[in-house]
Protein backbone atom coordinates (compact mmCIF):
# COMPACT_ATOMS: atom_id res chain seq x y z
CA UNK A 1 0.00 0.00 0.00
CA UNK A 2 1.23 3.48 -0.86
CA UNK A 3 1.54 5.15 2.55
CA UNK A 4 2.03 8.57 0.99
CA UNK A 5 -1.63 8.53 -0.12
CA UNK A 6 -1.40 10.35 -3.46
CA UNK A 7 -4.57 10.61 -5.53
CA UNK A 8 -4.27 9.13 -9.01
CA UNK A 9 -5.21 12.44 -10.66
CA UNK A 10 -2.10 14.11 -9.25
CA UNK A 11 0.30 11.54 -10.68
CA UNK A 12 2.43 11.80 -13.82
CA UNK A 13 3.45 9.23 -16.42
CA UNK A 14 6.72 7.31 -15.84
CA UNK A 15 8.15 8.84 -19.02
CA UNK A 16 8.42 12.26 -17.32
CA UNK A 17 10.87 10.93 -14.75
CA UNK A 18 13.56 11.30 -17.43
CA UNK A 19 12.94 15.06 -17.64
CA UNK A 20 12.58 15.56 -13.87
CA UNK A 21 15.80 13.63 -13.23
CA UNK A 22 17.86 15.37 -15.92
CA UNK A 23 16.56 18.89 -15.28
CA UNK A 24 17.16 18.56 -11.54
CA UNK A 25 20.77 17.43 -12.09
CA UNK A 26 21.53 20.17 -14.63
CA UNK A 27 22.03 23.25 -12.53
CA UNK A 28 24.76 25.48 -11.14
CA UNK A 29 27.29 22.63 -11.11
CA UNK A 30 27.30 22.53 -14.91
CA UNK A 31 28.65 26.10 -14.97
CA UNK A 32 31.73 25.55 -12.80
CA UNK A 33 32.36 21.85 -12.06
CA UNK A 34 35.39 21.86 -14.41
CA UNK A 35 37.39 24.10 -12.07
CA UNK A 36 37.40 21.78 -9.04
CA UNK A 37 37.82 18.74 -11.27
CA UNK A 38 40.84 20.25 -13.02
CA UNK A 39 42.46 20.98 -9.66
CA UNK A 40 41.97 17.39 -8.50
CA UNK A 41 42.50 15.26 -11.60
CA UNK A 42 43.55 17.49 -14.51
CA UNK A 43 43.20 15.73 -17.86
CA UNK A 44 41.93 12.57 -16.14
CA UNK A 45 38.77 14.31 -14.98
CA UNK A 46 36.71 12.28 -17.45
CA UNK A 47 37.47 9.14 -15.40
CA UNK A 48 36.09 10.82 -12.28
CA UNK A 49 32.92 11.84 -14.16
CA UNK A 50 32.31 8.26 -15.34
CA UNK A 51 32.85 6.88 -11.82
CA UNK A 52 30.53 9.52 -10.34
CA UNK A 53 27.90 8.60 -12.94
CA UNK A 54 28.19 4.92 -11.96
CA UNK A 55 27.72 5.83 -8.29
CA UNK A 56 24.58 7.80 -9.14
CA UNK A 57 23.16 4.86 -11.12
CA UNK A 58 23.83 2.52 -8.18
CA UNK A 59 22.08 4.91 -5.79
CA UNK A 60 19.08 5.19 -8.12
CA UNK A 61 18.93 1.37 -8.23
CA UNK A 62 19.04 1.31 -4.41
CA UNK A 63 16.17 3.81 -4.20
CA UNK A 64 13.97 1.69 -6.44
CA UNK A 65 14.85 -1.44 -4.43
CA UNK A 66 13.84 0.39 -1.24
CA UNK A 67 10.49 1.40 -2.72
CA UNK A 68 9.88 -2.12 -4.04
CA UNK A 69 9.77 -3.14 -0.37
CA UNK A 70 7.96 -0.07 1.02
CA UNK A 71 5.94 1.80 -1.64
CA UNK A 72 5.70 5.46 -0.72
CA UNK A 73 8.38 8.03 -0.05
CA UNK A 74 11.48 8.30 2.15
CA UNK A 75 9.33 9.14 5.18
CA UNK A 76 7.38 5.89 4.78
CA UNK A 77 10.62 3.93 4.34
CA UNK A 78 12.28 5.54 7.39
CA UNK A 79 9.30 4.87 9.63
CA UNK A 80 9.02 1.28 8.44
CA UNK A 81 12.72 0.54 8.97
CA UNK A 82 13.50 2.56 12.08
CA UNK A 83 10.21 3.14 13.84
CA UNK A 84 8.27 6.38 14.24
CA UNK A 85 10.64 8.49 16.36
CA UNK A 86 14.01 7.53 14.91
CA UNK A 87 12.47 7.41 11.43
CA UNK A 88 11.05 10.91 11.84
CA UNK A 89 14.45 12.16 12.99
CA UNK A 90 16.12 10.96 9.78
CA UNK A 91 13.20 12.28 7.75
CA UNK A 92 13.80 15.70 9.31
CA UNK A 93 17.45 15.47 8.23
CA UNK A 94 16.30 14.86 4.65
CA UNK A 95 13.84 17.77 4.87
CA UNK A 96 16.59 20.06 6.18
CA UNK A 97 18.89 18.89 3.38
CA UNK A 98 16.23 19.58 0.70
CA UNK A 99 15.64 23.08 2.10
CA UNK A 100 19.35 23.96 2.28
CA UNK A 101 19.89 22.59 -1.24
CA UNK A 102 17.06 24.74 -2.61
CA UNK A 103 18.34 27.84 -0.80
CA UNK A 104 21.91 27.21 -2.01
CA UNK A 105 20.75 27.02 -5.63
CA UNK A 106 18.74 30.25 -5.38
CA UNK A 107 21.60 32.19 -3.75
CA UNK A 108 24.14 30.62 -6.12
CA UNK A 109 22.23 31.74 -9.20
CA UNK A 110 21.74 35.23 -7.74
CA UNK A 111 25.52 35.35 -7.31
CA UNK A 112 25.93 34.48 -11.01
CA UNK A 113 23.55 37.31 -11.92
CA UNK A 114 25.56 39.72 -9.77
CA UNK A 115 28.90 38.71 -11.25
CA UNK A 116 27.83 38.64 -14.90
CA UNK A 117 24.95 41.07 -15.31
CA UNK A 118 23.39 43.11 -12.49
CA UNK A 119 26.03 44.01 -9.93
CA UNK A 120 24.06 46.87 -8.37
CA UNK A 121 20.71 45.07 -7.90
CA UNK A 122 20.34 43.87 -4.26
CA UNK A 123 20.11 40.13 -3.58
CA UNK A 124 16.75 40.38 -1.86
CA UNK A 125 15.14 41.87 -5.00
CA UNK A 126 16.17 38.86 -7.09
CA UNK A 127 15.19 36.50 -4.27
CA UNK A 128 11.73 38.06 -3.98
CA UNK A 129 11.06 37.63 -7.71
CA UNK A 130 12.25 34.01 -7.67
CA UNK A 131 10.27 33.15 -4.52
CA UNK A 132 7.02 34.52 -5.99
CA UNK A 133 7.59 32.41 -9.12
CA UNK A 134 8.52 29.33 -7.08
CA UNK A 135 5.43 29.69 -4.89
CA UNK A 136 3.20 29.99 -7.94
CA UNK A 137 4.68 26.81 -9.44
CA UNK A 138 4.59 24.75 -6.23
CA UNK A 139 0.99 25.68 -5.41
CA UNK A 140 0.07 24.46 -8.89
CA UNK A 141 0.91 20.93 -7.73
CA UNK A 142 3.43 18.31 -8.77
CA UNK A 143 2.03 18.04 -12.29
CA UNK A 144 2.86 21.73 -12.81
CA UNK A 145 6.41 21.12 -11.53
CA UNK A 146 6.73 18.22 -13.95
CA UNK A 147 5.56 20.44 -16.82
CA UNK A 148 8.18 23.05 -15.93
CA UNK A 149 10.89 20.35 -15.84
CA UNK A 150 9.78 19.06 -19.25
CA UNK A 151 9.77 22.54 -20.80
CA UNK A 152 13.12 23.48 -19.26
CA UNK A 153 14.78 20.52 -21.00
CA UNK A 154 13.03 21.03 -24.35
CA UNK A 155 13.43 24.80 -24.75
CA UNK A 156 17.04 24.76 -23.49
CA UNK A 157 18.28 21.97 -25.76
CA UNK A 158 19.94 24.52 -28.08
CA UNK A 159 22.35 25.52 -25.28
CA UNK A 160 24.05 22.16 -25.78
CA UNK A 161 25.59 23.39 -29.04
CA UNK A 162 27.08 26.60 -27.60
CA UNK A 163 30.16 25.00 -25.94
CA UNK A 164 30.96 23.28 -29.26
CA UNK A 165 31.98 26.73 -30.49
CA UNK A 166 35.06 26.24 -28.34
CA UNK A 167 36.37 23.60 -30.75
CA UNK A 168 37.17 26.46 -33.12
CA UNK A 169 40.01 27.45 -30.77
CA UNK A 170 40.79 23.97 -29.42
CA UNK A 171 44.23 22.56 -28.78
CA UNK A 172 43.63 18.82 -28.58
CA UNK A 173 47.08 18.15 -27.14
CA UNK A 174 45.78 19.79 -23.95
CA UNK A 175 43.81 16.60 -23.30
CA UNK A 176 47.10 14.73 -22.82
CA UNK A 177 48.52 12.99 -20.88
CA UNK A 178 45.82 10.57 -19.73
CA UNK A 179 46.00 8.04 -16.86
CA UNK A 180 48.48 10.39 -15.20
CA UNK A 181 46.91 10.65 -11.74
CA UNK A 182 46.71 8.45 -8.66
CA UNK A 183 43.61 6.59 -7.52
CA UNK A 184 43.25 8.97 -4.57
CA UNK A 185 43.23 11.97 -6.91
CA UNK A 186 40.69 10.25 -9.18
CA UNK A 187 38.41 9.53 -6.20
CA UNK A 188 38.74 13.14 -5.01
CA UNK A 189 37.62 14.22 -8.47
CA UNK A 190 34.78 11.71 -8.33
CA UNK A 191 33.50 13.40 -5.18
CA UNK A 192 33.58 16.80 -6.92
CA UNK A 193 31.74 15.35 -9.93
CA UNK A 194 29.12 13.70 -7.72
CA UNK A 195 28.21 17.10 -6.26
CA UNK A 196 27.48 18.28 -9.81
CA UNK A 197 25.06 15.35 -10.24
CA UNK A 198 23.05 15.96 -7.07
CA UNK A 199 19.31 16.13 -7.60
CA UNK A 200 18.59 12.49 -8.38
CA UNK A 201 17.71 11.98 -4.68
CA UNK A 202 14.54 14.11 -5.11
CA UNK A 203 12.88 10.89 -6.28
CA UNK A 204 12.83 9.92 -2.61
CA UNK A 205 9.93 12.37 -2.26
CA UNK A 206 8.20 12.37 -5.64
CA UNK A 207 8.18 8.59 -6.16
CA UNK A 208 4.49 8.30 -5.02
CA UNK A 209 3.51 10.87 -7.68
CA UNK A 210 4.51 8.53 -10.53
CA UNK A 211 1.97 6.23 -12.18
CA UNK A 212 3.19 2.62 -12.02
CA UNK A 213 6.44 3.94 -10.47
CA UNK A 214 8.30 0.64 -10.75
CA UNK A 215 8.23 1.05 -14.55
CA UNK A 216 9.95 4.46 -14.36
CA UNK A 217 13.37 3.15 -13.34
CA UNK A 218 14.70 3.01 -16.89
CA UNK A 219 13.73 6.65 -17.40
CA UNK A 220 15.48 7.65 -14.16
CA UNK A 221 18.65 5.91 -15.33
CA UNK A 222 18.23 7.52 -18.75
CA UNK A 223 18.06 11.00 -17.22
CA UNK A 224 21.16 10.38 -15.09
CA UNK A 225 23.03 8.97 -18.09
CA UNK A 226 22.18 12.06 -20.14
CA UNK A 227 23.59 14.27 -17.38
CA UNK A 228 26.79 12.20 -17.24
CA UNK A 229 27.26 12.47 -21.01
CA UNK A 230 26.63 16.24 -20.84
CA UNK A 231 29.31 16.66 -18.15
CA UNK A 232 31.75 14.55 -20.18
CA UNK A 233 31.16 16.75 -23.24
CA UNK A 234 31.58 19.99 -21.30
CA UNK A 235 34.74 18.77 -19.60
CA UNK A 236 36.28 17.63 -22.87
CA UNK A 237 35.50 20.97 -24.56
CA UNK A 238 36.84 22.91 -21.56
CA UNK A 239 40.02 20.81 -21.41
CA UNK A 240 40.92 21.42 -25.05
CA UNK A 241 39.89 25.10 -24.95
CA UNK A 242 41.69 26.14 -21.75
CA UNK A 243 45.10 25.18 -20.50
CA UNK A 244 45.05 23.25 -17.23
CA UNK A 245 46.27 26.31 -15.31
CA UNK A 246 43.57 28.49 -16.88
CA UNK A 247 40.87 25.92 -16.15
CA UNK A 248 41.90 25.68 -12.49
CA UNK A 249 41.75 29.47 -12.13
CA UNK A 250 38.57 30.21 -14.11
CA UNK A 251 35.60 30.57 -11.75
CA UNK A 252 32.84 29.91 -14.32
CA UNK A 253 34.47 27.95 -17.20
CA UNK A 254 31.24 27.24 -19.08
CA UNK A 255 30.07 30.86 -19.03
CA UNK A 256 33.53 32.22 -19.84
CA UNK A 257 33.67 29.89 -22.84
CA UNK A 258 30.35 31.24 -24.17
CA UNK A 259 31.67 34.81 -23.91
CA UNK A 260 33.95 34.22 -26.93
CA UNK A 261 30.95 33.87 -29.27
CA UNK A 262 30.67 36.88 -31.56
CA UNK A 263 27.59 37.73 -33.59
CA UNK A 264 26.95 40.90 -35.61
CA UNK A 265 23.81 41.76 -33.64
CA UNK A 266 24.89 40.55 -30.14
CA UNK A 267 27.93 41.97 -28.38
CA UNK A 268 27.73 40.02 -25.10
CA UNK A 269 26.42 36.53 -25.87
CA UNK A 270 27.01 35.37 -22.29
CA UNK A 271 24.13 37.64 -21.24
CA UNK A 272 21.80 35.38 -23.23
CA UNK A 273 23.33 32.28 -21.65
CA UNK A 274 23.01 33.61 -18.09
CA UNK A 275 19.43 34.78 -18.68
CA UNK A 276 18.34 31.58 -20.38
CA UNK A 277 19.93 29.58 -17.58
CA UNK A 278 17.07 30.76 -15.39
CA UNK A 279 14.81 28.47 -17.42
CA UNK A 280 17.28 25.62 -16.98
CA UNK A 281 17.71 26.11 -13.24
CA UNK A 282 14.12 26.84 -12.20
CA UNK A 283 13.46 23.13 -11.55
CA UNK A 284 16.53 23.12 -9.28
CA UNK A 285 14.93 25.90 -7.24
CA UNK A 286 11.40 24.51 -7.16
CA UNK A 287 11.79 20.78 -6.57
CA UNK A 288 13.94 20.82 -3.37
CA UNK A 289 11.65 23.39 -1.73
CA UNK A 290 8.60 21.38 -2.82
CA UNK A 291 10.20 18.24 -1.35
CA UNK A 292 11.01 20.00 1.94
CA UNK A 293 7.51 21.46 2.34
CA UNK A 294 5.93 18.16 1.28
CA UNK A 295 8.00 16.37 3.92
CA UNK A 296 6.85 18.76 6.66
CA UNK A 297 3.26 18.30 5.50
CA UNK A 298 3.66 14.52 5.79
CA UNK A 299 5.34 14.64 9.22
CA UNK A 300 3.20 17.25 10.96
CA UNK A 301 -0.06 17.06 8.98
CA UNK A 302 -0.15 20.77 8.09
CA UNK A 303 -1.03 22.48 4.85
CA UNK A 304 1.97 22.67 2.54
CA UNK A 305 1.72 26.43 2.10
CA UNK A 306 2.61 27.14 5.74
CA UNK A 307 6.10 25.55 5.73
CA UNK A 308 6.63 27.18 2.32
CA UNK A 309 5.98 30.62 3.80
CA UNK A 310 8.45 29.98 6.63
CA UNK A 311 11.15 28.72 4.24
CA UNK A 312 10.63 31.67 1.89
CA UNK A 313 10.95 34.09 4.81
CA UNK A 314 14.24 32.49 5.88
CA UNK A 315 15.62 32.66 2.32
CA UNK A 316 14.58 36.30 2.00
CA UNK A 317 16.16 37.23 5.35
CA UNK A 318 19.40 35.47 4.40
CA UNK A 319 19.53 37.52 1.19
CA UNK A 320 18.82 40.76 3.08
CA UNK A 321 21.35 40.38 5.89
CA UNK A 322 24.17 38.40 4.25
CA UNK A 323 26.20 39.06 1.13
CA UNK A 324 25.87 36.49 -1.67
CA UNK A 325 29.37 35.07 -1.35
CA UNK A 326 29.25 34.87 2.45
CA UNK A 327 25.94 33.01 2.60
CA UNK A 328 26.86 30.85 -0.41
CA UNK A 329 30.17 29.87 1.21
CA UNK A 330 28.41 28.86 4.45
CA UNK A 331 25.75 26.86 2.62
CA UNK A 332 28.35 25.08 0.48
CA UNK A 333 30.24 24.12 3.65
CA UNK A 334 27.03 22.48 4.89
CA UNK A 335 26.08 20.78 1.62
CA UNK A 336 29.37 19.74 0.02
CA UNK A 337 31.21 17.57 2.58
CA UNK A 338 28.24 15.57 3.75
CA UNK A 339 25.48 15.23 1.14
CA UNK A 340 26.99 12.60 -1.18
CA UNK A 341 28.66 10.70 1.67
CA UNK A 342 25.39 10.63 3.62
CA UNK A 343 23.44 9.26 0.66
CA UNK A 344 26.12 6.68 -0.16
CA UNK A 345 26.11 5.39 3.43
CA UNK A 346 22.46 5.80 4.40
CA UNK A 347 20.62 4.35 1.39
CA UNK A 348 22.39 0.92 1.47
CA UNK A 349 21.87 0.77 5.25
CA UNK A 350 18.17 1.57 4.85
CA UNK A 351 17.81 -1.14 2.19
CA UNK A 352 19.52 -3.70 4.46
CA UNK A 353 17.21 -2.84 7.39
CA UNK A 354 14.10 -3.08 5.19
CA UNK A 355 15.28 -6.39 3.69
CA UNK A 356 15.86 -7.84 7.17
CA UNK A 357 12.36 -6.78 8.24
CA UNK A 358 10.87 -8.27 5.11
CA UNK A 359 12.80 -11.53 5.67
CA UNK A 360 11.64 -11.75 9.30
CA UNK A 361 8.02 -11.27 8.23
CA UNK A 362 8.26 -14.28 5.95
CA UNK A 363 9.52 -16.54 8.76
Amino acid sequence: MNQAGVNEKYKVSPFYVFFIMHSMQTGLGVLNFQRDLAKATGTDGWISIILAGLIVHILIWLIYKIFSIVPGDIISANNHALGKWIGNFFSLLFILYFFILGMTIIIGYINVLHVWMFKEVPSWAFALVFLVLIYYIITGGFRTITGIAFLSVIVSFWLLFIPLYGFKYADFTSFLPIFDHTLIEIMKGTRSSSLSMLGFEMILMYYPFIKNPETSQKYAHGGALTTTLLLLLLYFVSTVFYSQKQLALTLWPTLTLTSIIELPFIQRFEYITVSWWNIVIITNMVLPLWAASRGIKRLFNVQQKYPLWVMFMIILLVNIFFFDLESLHILNIIINPYSVSFLVLYLPLLLVLLSIKKWRKRL
